[in-house]
């Protein structure tokens, strides 16, 4: 049986998903915190790019108090695979990391081939969107906020045209949808 892959990002209604800070203002809302939370159980790797790796390194492990620690604690703990052209090993020093030998969807088919729980992709735009290409993702939740961020990178700026399944989707309190789909299946 394989392992299932997940991947789940922050966009706005004008399809921005990079620096959701900037567009997120009050979104959050108890929905939002509860989804976030059910996604990661049962996840036993995660699959960062480079940017995403060296934006958290210095980050998560510091911030295992307060309203950050459950995912803080999830993220430390879990074992992470780095896909990185530019990154060595030793660059690695998060503990639980691995930089990702040879070609990202060769390993990540070899991944989802072991046994074990969930994969999740965590933020790194470029590794979802290679990722669905190669219909390896089996849930991609977008978060999509209320707002239009105006400037920014969409998810599959540059991509190839890849048609999905709509799965899922969820209204939140503050007007979030939370919407998961799929690969699709003739």
């Amino acid at each position: 049986m394989s392992r299932t892959v997940i991947a789940a990002l922050f966009q706005s209604l004008d399809g921005i998903a990079s620096d959701p800070f900037k567009f997120q203002f009050n979104s959050f809302d108890h929905e939002v915190g509860e989804w976030m939370t059910t996604a990661i159980g049962g996840v036993d790797d995660c699959l960062l790019g480079r940017v995403t790796y060296q934006e958290w390194e210095n980050y998560w492990p510091n911030h295992t108090e307060g309203e950050d620690a459950p995912f803080a604690d999830f993220i430390n703990s879990t074992p992470k695979h780095v896909a990185s052209t530019t990154l060595s090993q030793g660059d690695l020093r998060w503990e639980n990391s691995t930089l990702i030998q040879g070609d990202l969807v060769d390993f990540v088919r070899d991944l989802k081939g072991t046994d074990g729980g969930k994969i999740a992709v965590e933020g790194s735009m470029s590794v979802v969107r290679q990722l669905v290409e190669a219909s390896l993702v089996d849930e991609l939740t977008l978060a999509i906020h209320p707002a239009l961020a105006g400037s920014g990178r969409s998810l599959f700026e540059g991509g190839t045209t890849t048609r999905l399944a709509l799965k899922d989707v969820q209204r939140t309190s503050r007007g979030n949808l939370l919407a998961t789909y799929g690969p699709f299946a003739d």
